[in-house]
């Protein structure tokens, strides 16, 4: 399973990069605000600045909700860096220009998605990711990881090339549920990926292998 982070702060996008396990980003406009980047030119530059941080896919989201609008903001995007992936909302006109970024070798990450069908209709349109919603869906008593599976199942079943990323992560057991059910990406905060370094039973055996060796040494 490959690990993105989900943010637009540099130093964490630089730490988790450091770990060595970091395989890209995913950024939205909620996330770009939150550090303070605001006005296209910025928000570019800023695009430009993560992807010479990691060597992986960055996700770039388009705010236009018409398909020209998506086509003009998404092509400007794909000029920032090859590593740029078109993120896309899940609305009809967005199936549309994730159809025509298809057709022009332009990857694309289709987000806000809630349910199946979305998620077969993002996958026919040739999305290279699908971003299901995972904490957001269990904010409202849904179980977002029975969606994974059962988007799981129906890519299997078709053969479909579509990359499920389960995105909105909050914490390592649902990045471990997610590599359970197959889920290709996993996309959350740097804290839930160090999270899963952390056992009480590592830390009470390396506090005794050290307590030892300082007796041997004594």
């Amino acid at each position: 399973m490959k690990f993105f982070i989900d943010t637009a702060n540099l130093k964490d996008i630089q730490d988790a990069n450091d770990l060595g396990i970091l395989d890209g980003v995913t950024t939205n406009p909620s996330l770009m605000a939150k550090e303070g980047i605001t006005g296209q030119e910025n928000i570019l530059n800023h695009y430009r600045a993560i992807c010479k941080i990691v060597d992986g896919p960055v996700s770039a989201e388009v705010i236009s909700t018409e398909f020209h609008g998506m086509i003009e903001e998404g092509e400007k995007l794909a000029a920032l860096h090859p590593n740029i992936v078109v993120k896309i909302p899940m609305i009809l006109e967005g199936i549309k220009a994730i159809k025509y970024f298809s057709a022009k070798g332009i990857k694309t990450n289709c987000t806000l998605v809630f349910s199946a069908g979305q998620a077969l209709l993002a996958a026919k349109a040739g999305a290279t990711y699908i971003s299901p919603f995972l904490g957001r869906l269990d904010d409202v008593s849904t179980n977002g990881l029975d969606l994974i599976a059962q988007i799981r199942l129906i890519y299997d079943n078709y053969m479909f090339d579509t990359q499920i990323l389960a995105a909105s992560v909050r914490h390592p057991m649902h990045i471990i549920n997610c590599a359970e059910i197959g889920s290709d990406v996993m996309t959350g905060p740097l804290s839930a990926i160090k999270a899963l370094a952390n056992h009480p039973l590592t830390d009470l055996g390396l506090k005794q292998f050290l307590a030892d060796h300082a007796k041997g040494n004594k």
